[in-house]
C-alpha cells in the first residue's frame, strides 16, 4: 500500500478508538489492560503522548530516564494519565486521527501497528467484542520482521502461531492458533484471556482460569 493509503487506515482506526473510548463509563477507565500495570488510561495517555509531547519535553524525559525510552514512557504515561480526565484523553486521540507521527524506523505502519495493538490491549482486556478490519490487520502483520518480534522477547522457539481468519503463520513447530489479532498480541508478549488460543503451548500465553 502507498503512504496514502496507510495514513487512511490510521485514520480509520483512531477514530474507531475515540469512538469507542467516547462509550466507557468512568469505571472501565479504570480497569487493567493487556500492558502490564496499565489501565485504559495510561494505554490512552500513551497512545496519545506522540501527539502531545512537545520535542522539548521529549528530550527532558529522555534525559531524566538515562536515556531508557520503555523507562520514560511508562513513567509519562503515569504522569499524564494522574492529570488528564477521560475527556482529555478521548480527544487526544480523536483530534490527531490525521497526525503525521511515525514511529523512529517504523513508517506509517509502524504507526497503524501502534494504534491497533494498544487499542486491543484496552478493548481485549475490557472483554469488548471488536475485530480489527481485515485490511488493516494485514498490513500490521505485513509489517512484522524478526527484529520487531525479538523487541518483545517472546519466546517462540518451537512454535507456529497459525490464524483461523487471516492467511498468517509465523515461526515453525507445536500449532499455537486463534484469530490473527490474538496472535498479534502473542507476538506483542501479551497474556491473552483463557481459551483466546489454542493448541499444546496455550497455556504459556493465556491467563488461568
Amino acid at each position: 500500500m502507498t503512504d496514502t493509503e496507510v495514513r487512511k487506515a490510521i485514520e480509520a482506526e483512531r477514530g474507531e478508538l475515540a469512538d469507542l473510548l467516547g462509550g466507557l463509563d468512568a469505571g472501565q477507565w479504570d480497569e487493567a489492560t493487556l500492558c502490564a500495570g496499565w489501565r485504559v488510561r495510561e494505554v490512552v495517555a500513551h497512545i496519545t503522548m506522540p501527539f502531545r509531547l512537545t520535542t522539548p519535553r521529549f528530550a527532558l524525559e529522555m534525559l531524566k530516564a538515562r536515556g531508557n525510552f520503555n523507562k520514560m514512557a511508562d513513567k509519562t504515561a503515569r504522569a499524564d494519565a494522574s492529570v488528564l480526565t477521560a475527556d482529555d484523553l478521548t480527544a487526544a486521540v480523536r483530534d490527531n486521527v490525521t497526525h503525521p507521527w511515525k514511529p523512529p524506523g517504523g513508517g506509517f505502519a509502524g504507526a497503524l501497528s501502534h494504534d491497533v495493538i494498544h487499542g486491543l490491549d484496552i478493548t481485549v482486556a475490557l472483554g469488548l467484542d471488536r475485530v480489527v478490519p481485515a485490511d488493516r490487520m494485514r498490513l500490521v502483520l505485513g509489517a512484522l520482521s524478526p527484529r520487531s518480534v525479538k523487541y518483545f522477547g517472546v519466546d517462540l522457539d518451537g512454535i507456529e502461531l497459525r490464524a483461523d481468519d487471516l492467511d498468517f503463520s509465523y515461526g515453525t513447530g507445536s500449532v499455537l492458533a486463534g484469530s490473527a489479532q490474538d496472535l498479534l498480541l502473542v507476538l506483542c508478549g501479551r497474556t491473552l484471556p483463557a481459551g483466546s488460543v489454542r493448541g499444546d503451548a496455550a497455556a504459556r500465553f493465556t491467563a488461568s482460569e
